[in-house]
């Protein structure tokens, strides 16, 4: 296949547009999504050919489903790290999404979720991100909490979902061996939480430090290090 990662997954894949032509970028590739066939035998191609080739995906669920009317919640944590302009454009974006009669994201994002469930059922490697396009409201660190809420709406399991979002992600770089688990030799890159998110999701949020090759970091201390100057630099 000659690709080691694609990011977004479903959400960019092409292959299902009728009449497409190699190196052309077709139009109406949400069209295509939306009237696409799960159980189908392309879709299963698709995720066929990814698993024998070694194709990794990434999962950026958190960036799309911002084009969802009123998902996620606002929260006030988000709008404190942006930038004042950065800010009053995500708010103006998500007064946008909210106010169409069409929403094509709210089909579309669980045929998503679907695919990237299908793909690691049949032995697929999944990571998860985020990404600083989009709407600007999924943030790094942020927006990979969302993502765990999200996986977990998928239909993964928190253990899963741990997985894709740590050891998974060395895996796709070829960095296993450095780190992306806790094992004996490996660099300490830890995030530690104040609580039990494998029990109760919403502790995903309660970051109390953060270590990045055996040096520890306050959380609390970081965030305000970047209030108010996201979207800015």
């Amino acid at each position: 296949m000659g690709i080691d990662n694609i990011e977004h997954g479903f959400f960019t894949n092409s292959d299902y547009v009728a009449g497409k032509q190699p190196g052309v970028c077709p139009p109406n590739v949400r069209r295509s999504l939306l009237e696409v066939d799960l159980e189908g035998e392309e879709v299963a191609a698709t995720i066929r050919e990814m698993v024998e080739q070694g194709v990794a995906m990434t999962s950026t669920l958190p960036v799309y489903e911002l084009a969802i009317p009123n998902r996620p919640p606002l929260e006030q944590r988000v709008l404190d790290m942006l930038a004042p302009g950065a800010r009053d454009e995500y708010l103006q974006s998500r007064a946008d999404v909210a106010s169409r009669d069409d929403a094509p994201m709210a089909e579309l994002f669980p045929k998503a979720q679907a695919f990237e469930r299908m793909f690691v059922e049949a032995g697929g490697l999944l990571a998860a991100g985020v990404d600083p396009t989009g709407m600007g409201g999924a943030l790094p660190g942020y927006g990979d909490q969302r993502n765990y809420e999200l996986l977990l709406e998928s239909g993964f399991s928190p253990e899963q979902v741990i997985q894709i979002m740590s050891l998974n992600g060395a895996r796709v770089l070829g960095e296993d061996e450095r780190f992306g688990s806790i094992e004996p030799g490996k660099l300490a890159d830890l995030v530690v939480i104040d609580g039990d998110p494998v029990r109760r999701e919403a502790e995903i949020r309660n970051v109390t430090l953060v270590f990045k090759e055996g040096v520890g970091y306050d959380a609390t201390a970081l965030a305000e290090s970047v209030r108010g100057l996201i979207g800015l630099r």
